[in-house]
């Protein structure tokens, strides 16, 4: 029987590469729980916890499996409390300011909280750079806009 060896450093390299894996994807707090488990069987061996691989991998899975059932919702909801619930349809009545010239019945750019967007301009005047104007309607990522 050949016995595989693996040694402390590769698992905290695979529970690095999970965790910016988890990083960089819109999951759902699935991947970090595998990276951290890795993360850890990998510091028990740097610690001298020597086990057979087979042992090492029953851990690996224990610690994954125990982090996503205790773990992953309550992370969920920490994290969904610090986004902001900001409805877009909601920014009728809202001002703000015209980036370029925009003509009538036009079509331009409006600044508004803090983005760039598309807007029409419902007035019959013509909205010079940088005059405010006030949010009409919202018609997907295009804002209706006329002259404040």
């Amino acid at each position: 029987m050949i016995a595989i060896y693996v040694p402390w450093w590769m698992w905290v390299v695979l529970g690095m590469v999970l965790l910016l894996g988890e990083v960089l994807t819109p999951g759902g707090f699935f991947i970090i729980f595998f990276g951290a488990a890795a993360v850890v069987v990998g510091l028990l061996k740097a610690l001298g916890l020597e086990m057979a691989l087979s042992y090492e991998l029953m851990l690996y899975a224990v610690l994954s499996v125990v982090g996503l059932l205790f773990f992953r919702k309550p992370l969920q909801q920490r994290f969904k409390q610090l986004t902001p619930n900001i409805a877009v349809d909601e920014m009728t009545g809202e001002t703000g300011k015209a980036v370029e010239e925009i003509g009538a019945g036009a079509t331009g750019k409006v600044e508004l909280r803090g983005t760039t967007w598309n807007a029409k301009n419902s007035g019959e005047a013509a909205l010079a750079k940088g005059v405010e104007c006030v949010v009409e309607a919202v018609n997907g990522l295009t804002l209706t806009v006329r002259a404040k």
